[in-house]
């Protein structure tokens, strides 16, 4: 009253901290189920390279079989553009360790299923048209939403990258 002698003053709103919604993460046991789920080693390559290394879906999308250093056990991330359109977001490369285990599934893979397909791309249409072009977002889309019904595991790719940074913090 004394300030202001007795008239209204505008003053600042008063803004309260809403609680942040934590980023969805995906238990050891989901991860299990989605990899038992794919019935192909392509697909359970995809989805264990998403979380064993934390790339994003276009990341993945757009490798090639250069960026795996098999011996040293690493994998290059590298910003290019691709026929599928998948692009990463970061414009540095970068170079990821990834398991033994992981090699050993690309190993099988490429002698599995990928066989004498004629193409840079890691990940390629091996049973749809056109055969041997590099996987789309739609075709990852659209495997996500068959492993949802054939898991009951709700997800989506991008939960693999949360649950690699959520593993790594708590590391």
């Amino acid at each position: 009253h004394h300030i202001s002698k007795g008239k209204p003053r505008a003053r600042p709103v008063i803004r309260l901290k809403a609680d942040r919604k934590l980023a969805r993460v995906l238990g050891p046991a989901d991860v299990q189920s989605i990899l038992d789920g794919c019935d192909r080693l392509r697909d359970r390559l995809l989805f264990a390279v998403l979380q064993g290394t934390g790339m994003r879906v276009g990341e993945a999308l757009g490798m090639r079989h250069e960026d795996w250093a098999v011996p040293r056990c690493e994998v290059t991330v590298r910003r290019r553009s691709n026929d599928n359109r998948a692009r990463s977001k970061s414009a540095l490369s970068r170079t990821i360790p990834v398991s033994a285990d992981l090699v050993r599934l690309y190993a099988d893979y490429l002698h599995g299923e990928y066989g004498d397909v004629d193409s840079d791309y890691v990940f390629v249409n091996l049973w749809g048209h056109p055969h041997g072009h590099p996987l789309t977002y739609a075709a990852v889309y659209d495997l996500v939403k068959r492993l949802r019904k054939r898991t009951g595991v709700q997800f989506d790719p991008h939960w693999f990258r949360h649950t690699y940074a959520t593993s790594l913090l708590r590391a």
